[in-house]
């Protein structure tokens, strides 16, 4: 039987709903979707556009998968939800790029949706190898 690790990060930001930040099965972290929310500021959106939501995402991110066993640069796949995609497409895809080193970008879908939680412009969840 597959073996799971349920985490729930009291350094993480605050979930926005009831789940665990991330769970290990087998060889794999799955990272919950995080929106671009300070750290220990609730549901407080980092301050400017999609630019610094999506570097405050990143950060939450990294900040998951360290506080579960993971790597950023250990990432599989990632999903990217956009509430504006047409307009904030090409920034988040620049930030996205900078964040992994030459060469080390994961497997990646990107979606427009109407609305995310806590009003995000961003919201990415990710898969990363142990």
């Amino acid at each position: 039987m597959l073996e799971l690790a349920r985490y729930l990060l009291p350094d993480a930001p605050q979930r926005v709903a009831p789940f665990s930040h991330a769970v290990r099965a087998g060889d794999f972290l799955f990272v919950t979707g995080q929106m671009p929310t300070l750290p220990g500021g609730g549901m407080q959106l980092v301050e400017g556009g999609i630019e610094a939501q999506t570097g405050q995402v990143i950060e939450n991110l990294r900040t998951v998968l360290a506080g579960s066993g993971g790597a950023w640069t250990r990432t599989v796949f990632a999903r990217v939800y956009l509430t504006e995609f047409v307009r904030d497409y090409p920034a988040m895809n620049a930030i996205w790029e900078a964040s992994f080193p030459p060469g080390g970008l994961p497997a990646r879908t990107c979606v427009g949706v109407t609305a995310l939680a806590v009003g995000a412009l961003v919201e990415i969840d990710l898969v990363a190898a142990l």
